[in-house]
């Protein structure tokens, strides 16, 4: 059996244990309540060390949130040498916040990402099922690559 090692990243405040919770079934819980992140850059090397994917969480309510996550995209996405399909952002919605949907753009080259909105209160199911669709590309990937591996080793 595969194991996927799938990183959650993003600001504060932008929703990533809830919907990490959610997403593991290991809580029903979706209000917040802050968590200790890793805020210290020189712990994320460790972190990132043999990641198979990276989910990029922002609140797309907050502008600061959007001129981070190109901070985000380079750190743990082009630095570690991922592909863009080895990355997915979630425009995570607050209870209550509302869910805009059509007037988020992004600018390159996190347009060419795969952009899923999140609301826990409305829709919770459309999430899941979009990040069951993101792991099982990951997993293939991973898949295909210990395949490639193993016939090298063959021949």
């Amino acid at each position: 059996m595969l194991k996927a090692k799938i990183l959650f990243v993003g600001p504060c405040e932008s929703g990533k244990t809830v919907l990490a919770n959610f997403l593991t079934e290991s809580s029903d819980i979706t209000e917040y309540s802050p968590t200790q992140g890793v805020r210290f850059e020189s712990c994320w090397p460790a972190l990132m060390k043999d990641a198979h994917g990276v989910v990029i969480i922002f609140n797309a309510d907050i502008p600061s949130h959007r001129k981070e996550m190109e901070m985000w995209y380079s750190c743990f996405v082009q630095q570690q040498s991922l592909q863009d399909t080895q990355c997915m952002l979630i425009a995570h919605h607050k209870p209550g916040s509302g869910d805009d949907k059509g007037s988020l753009s992004l600018s390159p080259p996190l347009n060419k990402l795969k952009l899923v909105h999140s609301n826990l209160e409305d829709d919770p199911e459309e999430i899941r099922m979009e990040f069951i669709k993101y792991l099982k590309s990951i997993i293939n990937s991973m898949s295909e690559s210990r395949d490639r591996e193993e016939m090298s080793i063959m021949t």
